[in-house]
């Protein structure tokens, strides 16, 4: 009576929540973002620039994933709620971040490839991390009860965060995928 054990599967629908890989891959992507944004993003700050791991991250998740509107709601969601333990404006990263996973959904789907290379990543990036940056300088310094001529001061860092981000975004998207083997 040698019986060999019968291989169980799960099947899940991914059509309207996050499916266990995609969670599984937004958790390890925030954990690296987070453990990046307290070591290396703290050490960049001092050039201006404080590059956002945890953008970075949502908006590889969303790419790799191809995550629809309502999942990426969630990714920012997630997202926000991790940004919380580091942020110097609570609460406000959940307007931020949404809006971020919102842009990245939206700009994932068009695919822009001059000479047969993908730069839609790193173009998502930068329109990405340019929204949600430019959402807490603006919200930020109204909420501190700065005023709003404050946020132009801002404009050079949300810019450099954009161009940083972009090119971090870029740079893992092809090899993240080819890992993942994510069409």
């Amino acid at each position: 009576m040698d019986q060999k054990p019968r291989t169980r599967t799960v099947a899940a629908s991914s059509r309207g929540a996050l499916d266990i890989s995609a969670i599984v891959l937004l958790s390890v992507l925030l954990a690296a973002g987070f453990i990046l944004n307290f070591t290396l993003g703290n050490a960049l700050a001092i050039t201006g620039i404080k590059p956002q791991f945890i953008i970075a991250a949502y908006s590889l998740a969303i790419l790799l994933t191809r995550a629809n509107l309502t999942q990426s709601v969630l990714y920012g969601l997630i997202s926000a709620a991790v940004i919380q333990l580091s942020t110097s404006v609570p609460g406000l990263n959940f307007v931020t971040e949404v809006a971020g996973a919102l842009v990245m959904a939206l700009l994932c789907r068009l695919e822009v490839a001059p000479a047969g290379r993908s730069i839609t990543p790193l173009i998502a990036g930068f329109v990405t991390t340019l929204v949600s940056g430019a959402l807490f300088a603006g919200l930020g310094t109204v909420l501190m009860g700065a005023a709003l001529v404050t946020v132009t001061a801002k404009i050079p860092v949300v810019l450099g965060t954009a161009v940083f981000n972009a090119i971090v975004v870029q740079a893992l998207y092809t090899p993240l995928k080819a890992v993942l083997k994510r069409g």
